[in-house]
């Protein structure tokens, strides 16, 4: 890992108490991507780890799994593609539902996204109880993909959002 690179990130993410709801400490990510050095060293480190694992699609969850899923994407050299909230994506679409630490929540996925047999990264900001991240994984495997691995910025390790996904290689930059 890019020296410091750890510790930088963790000393800008901010803690937002209370946030969606009474009890929950939010992971605000959203003052690290005022940096856009510490952006460009985070996506080279993310991109570092992924390169041999020949990955063929990058795969972001809603909404702040686009940020880094995109720009992986480019750094990797694949295609982009996006896990929606219900709802919001425009053509042919498959869906799952899954819990979330605060409620439940359903994610779509465009039927074409990607070939049966593509090794797919799934990307998100924060592992948390794994439930979104397992729900993108059924998505993948609904159409026919492989997950080769998940990628997040943050994993808060104390919910055990690892146990949830079983398939692929499991790498968070940060972990609380």
């Amino acid at each position: 890992m890019v020296a410091g690179l750890e510790e930088k990130v963790k000393a800008i993410i901010r803690d937002v108490p209370d946030f969606p709801k009474p009890g929950i400490i939010f992971k605000d990510i959203t003052p690290v991507l005022a940096d856009p050095h510490l952006c460009k060293a985070i996506t080279s480190e993310m991109a570092h780890i992924w390169r041999d694992s020949k990955v063929e699609v990058v795969a972001g969850i809603e909404a702040r799994g686009f940020l880094f899923g995109m720009l992986l994407a480019q750094k990797l050299e694949v295609p982009f593609v996006p896990v929606r909230k219900e709802g919001k994506l425009p053509f042919k679409k498959i869906k799952d539902a899954y819990d979330l630490e605060y409620g439940s929540a359903v994610v779509e996925m465009h039927v074409d996204a990607l070939q049966p047999g593509m090794r797919v990264l799934i990307h998100d900001d924060l592992l948390a109880t794994g439930g979104t991240a397992g729900s993108a994984a059924r998505l993948i495997k609904k159409l026919g993909g492989e997950v080769a691995g998940f990628s997040f910025l943050v994993e808060l390790a104390f919910l055990k959002g690892r146990m949830k996904l079983e398939q692929g290689q499991i790498h968070s930059l940060i972990r609380y």
